[in-house]
């Protein structure tokens, strides 16, 4: 199984891909390395990935599942609500490619500030 760690300040979250072609693009291009920006009770950030949007992509997440989106070509990690949530959801900005799910609380992303240093890298096995 291929899993990942996503360094956000300092945070570091595990995750474990799906099997998506969005997935394996991400995959690919490990490592990734960006800068953080936050929506809400969202991070998200550049990639240099490009992912169309594939069947099954969607707005409304649950918290833990690692979303690609497309129309910024970045990762978004939601875990509370965001500007456009209704009722508590976690509603992102458009339809996005659901391709990892978090293996830790994602919660720990609520200290990550706008800036802070991102790094996605090949978890050790």
């Amino acid at each position: 199984m291929r899993e990942i760690l996503i360094r956000a300040g300092h945070v570091a979250i595990r995750a474990r891909l799906l099997e998506t072609a969005t997935a394996d693009r991400i995959w690919q291009a490990l490592p990734i390395y960006a800068r953080a920006q936050t929506w809400g009770d969202e991070v998200y950030f550049a990639t240099p990935v490009h992912a169309p949007v594939e069947a099954g992509a969607r707005e409304v997440v649950k918290r833990g599942e690692i979303a690609y989106w497309p129309d910024g070509d970045a990762i978004a990690i939601g875990f509370g609500p965001t500007p456009i949530s209704r009722g508590g959801e976690i509603r992102l900005a458009s339809p996005c490619n659901i391709w990892a799910m978090a293996l830790d609380d994602v919660t720990a992303l609520g200290t990550v500030r706008v800036g802070d240093s991102i790094a996605v890298i090949e978890a050790d096995s």
